[in-house]
C-alpha cells in the first residue's frame, strides 16, 4: 500500500476523540468499519441495532487513508494515553487489521490497544494480526449457547462454543495485556447462578484483569437494563482474576495540552459522537474543552438536526442523527 498516494483530507475522517474512557484515560479512537457494520447486534449496544450482520472480513476501510489520518495527528502533537482501534462495528473485520496495526508501532510509541467483541478470536488470521497490540480488550457477555444468543445476537457463522474457545486460544498466544469486558445485564445475568458459568470460562481464559460493566448509556434496546455498581460489586467475588468495576463514577476532567481550534472544534464533537453516546462532561474531558464551550458547540448542531439528546439515569447524553452520520 502506498500511503503517500493516499490524502488524509479526502478520505473520510475515521479519527475520533481523544474518547475519556475509564479504561484507557484519553483515547484516541481509530474506526475501521462503516456504521454498525458488526458480528452482533447486542442489545445493550449504545449505537443501536447493527445495519450490516456479518462475520467476513474484507477491507471495509481504506487502512492506507486510515494511516495518513493518524501520521496527520501525530505531527499535530497528539496528547493521548492509548490509541484505540474500536469505533461504530467490529475492528476485526477490518482485512487490512494487520498492516494498520504493524504501521501504527512503526509510527509512534503510544501503546495500541484494540477493543473487540471477541468474536473473530477462533481465526487463527485474527489472532496473529493481534499479536503486535499492547492491549487487547475482548468481551465475553454470556457463559452458555442461550443466553449469548439473547444478549449479543451473533450473526449465524459464529456460536457460542467457538467465539469461547477462540478467546482461550487466542490467550495461549498472546503476550501482551489481556482485560476481558463482561457486560451484565438486569433480568438477564443479575443472579450468581447467570454469572457463574461466565466465571467458569473466564478462569480458563485467563485475562489479566476483568472488567465488570453494565449498560449505562442509551441503549439499543429499552430492555437492556443496567445493573448498579453495588450490584457488580457482590458478583465479583465469582472471578478468580482482578476485577474493575467500569460503572464507578468517571474521574474529574482532565485538562488537553492539544485542545482542538474553535474552527475544526464542533468536527471534532461530531466525530465523537458518531461513535459512542457522551454527556457534555464526557466530550469536554475528551476533547480539552470548557464545559461552556461544548455547549456552544453542541446548540447550533442540535437545531440543525445533526445530534439528538436523551435521558439515561438522570443524565443527558448527546448522540449523532441520522443526518449526522
Amino acid at each position: 500500500m502506498n500511503v503517500s498516494q493516499q490524502s488524509a483530507d479526502q478520505a473520510p475522517v475515521r479519527l475520533y476523540g481523544p474518547v475519556p474512557s475509564r479504561r484507557l484515560g484519553r483515547s484516541l479512537g481509530v474506526d475501521l468499519v462503516p456504521y454498525k457494520v458488526c458480528s452482533y447486534d447486542c442489545s445493550y449496544c449504545q449505537l443501536g441495532h447493527t445495519t450490516e450482520l456479518t462475520a467476513e472480513r474484507r477491507e471495509y476501510v481504506d487502512v492506507a487513508a486510515v494511516l495518513a489520518q493518524l501520521r496527520q495527528r501525530l505531527e499535530q502533537g497528539l496528547c493521548c494515553d492509548y490509541i484505540s482501534l474500536a469505533g461504530s462495528g467490529e475492528p476485526t473485520l477490518n482485512s487490512g487489521l494487520g498492516w494498520l496495526l504493524r504501521q501504527i508501532k512503526a509510527l509512534t510509541r503510544l501503546p495500541l490497544a484494540v477493543i473487540t467483541n471477541g468474536s473473530l478470536l477462533w481465526r487463527a488470521d485474527v489472532r496473529e494480526e493481534l499479536l503486535v497490540a499492547d492491549l487487547v480488550l475482548p468481551s465475553l457477555d454470556a457463559g452458555d449457547a442461550a443466553l449469548f444468543e439473547q444478549v449479543n445476537r451473533p450473526c449465524g457463522a459464529i456460536d457460542f462454543e467457538r467465539m469461547a474457545e477462540g478467546l482461550i486460544a487466542f490467550r495461549r498466544q498472546y503476550r501482551g495485556t489481556l482485560w476481558l469486558e463482561v457486560l451484565l445485564l438486569d433480568g438477564l445475568s443479575d443472579m450468581p447462578e447467570r454469572v457463574a458459568p461466565i466465571a467458569a470460562w473466564v478462569e480458563r481464559i485467563r485475562p489479566d484483569r476483568v472488567q465488570l460493566n453494565s449498560a449505562v448509556r442509551p441503549t439499543a434496546d429499552a430492555a437492556a437494563r443496567p445493573l448498579s455498581p453495588a450490584q457488580l460489586q457482590a458478583l465479583a467475588p465469582l472471578f478468580s482474576a482482578p476485577v474493575d468495576i467500569l460503572t464507578a463514577p468517571a474521574a474529574a476532567p482532565v485538562p488537553s495540552p492539544d485542545s482542538p481550534a474553535a474552527s475544526a472544534a464542533s468536527l471534532s464533537v461530531l466525530a465523537l459522537l458518531q461513535r459512542r453516546p457522551c454527556t457534555c462532561a464526557d466530550i469536554a474531558r475528551g476533547l480539552g474543552l470548557a464545559p461552556q464551550q461544548v455547549i456552544k458547540l453542541l446548540d447550533p448542531l442540535l437545531a440543525a438536526g445533526v445530534l439528538h439528546s436523551c435521558q439515561r439515569d438522570g443524565q443527558t447524553f448527546y448522540q449523532a442523527s441520522a443526518a449526522g452520520r
